[in-house]
């Protein structure tokens, strides 16, 4: 037989291994929604940070809760935790069954509810049955409920109590250790100093383009002499001989002067 909770309401758990199962119905706009447990000691809080079961820390060291991860069904998405009563540590007085929803409202998320199941009944019928109303809609973190001890024996409660500074404003008040420090900022870097710019060098003159063409103004060769046009080598200019020079001789005389 399922019980449907009301907030504040709690029924006894005969079973000695249980589930509870965390649903919802996913969409376009809905955030995705983490299931996790909080073991609190006899004095209302954790006895060290393995007393918290998430999904980054998914077992507890006991191996008597666990989380077993998420499934898609008709009836929408899930999230489990699994609690082996039985062999729960005598320490241990409660068990917190926590909702996040990553920094997003609870208001966002249609059909929020949980269940909770005998683990050993294959394919049975839920124990108990929650429809989690946040009481704001502005709540980030939601305990939806709680199983704890009575005498010898195991209860659980609907509670639908929520956080709107999230789960780690919910862990943080159960004596979770958060880290507080945020990476400083780096200070601003200075400016390299700006350095002067090296003196102009003095532009050589342009040499004028042979027969009115551009020639190119790099790799002149020596002898201060400009480059050839169009690949074809250059002689220096040779000197001009004068009838008076010692040097000057008449070209040889061709055929075309025989007979004259």
């Amino acid at each position: 037989m399922t019980h449907a909770m009301l907030k504040g309401s709690n029924v006894p758990v005969e079973a000695t291994t249980v589930r509870a199962v965390l649903c919802w119905t996913p969409g376009q706009e809905v955030p995705d929604v983490d299931v996790s447990a909080l073991l609190l000691g006899l004095d209302g809080r954790v006895r060290s940070d393995e007393d918290f079961v998430f999904y980054n820390q998914p077992r507890h060291p006991s191996g008597k809760v666990w989380r077993l991860g998420k499934k898609r069904g008709a009836d929408g998405l899930t999230d489990t935790i699994q609690t082996d009563l039985a062999g729960v540590e005598p320490g241990v007085g409660r068990i917190l069954l926590v909702a996040s929803a990553d920094g997003i409202a609870f208001e966002h998320v249609p059909a929020l509810r949980i269940l909770l199941y005998d683990a050993a009944v294959a394919e049975g019928e839920p124990l108990a049955h929650f429809e989690i109303k946040p009481e704001t809609g502005g709540e980030t973190a939601l305990i939806c409920g709680e199983l704890y001890r009575r005498g010898e024996g195991w209860k659980f409660r609907a509670l639908g109590e929520g956080y709107s500074n999230g789960l780690k404003g919910l862990a943080t008040d159960f004596g979770i250790s958060v880290d507080e420090s945020e990476s400083a900022e780096e200070p601003p870097q200075p400016e390299p100093a700006s350095r002067p710019l090296p003196p102009e060098r003095p532009t050589a003159a342009p040499v004028q383009p042979a027969y009115g063409y551009p020639q190119p103004t790099s790799g002149r060769p020596a002898y201060g002499y400009p480059e050839p046009a169009y690949g074809y080598p250059q002689q220096p200019p040779q000197p001009v001989l004068t009838a008076q020079d010692p040097n000057f001789r008449l070209p040889p005389q061709g055929p075309q002067f025989v007979g004259r």
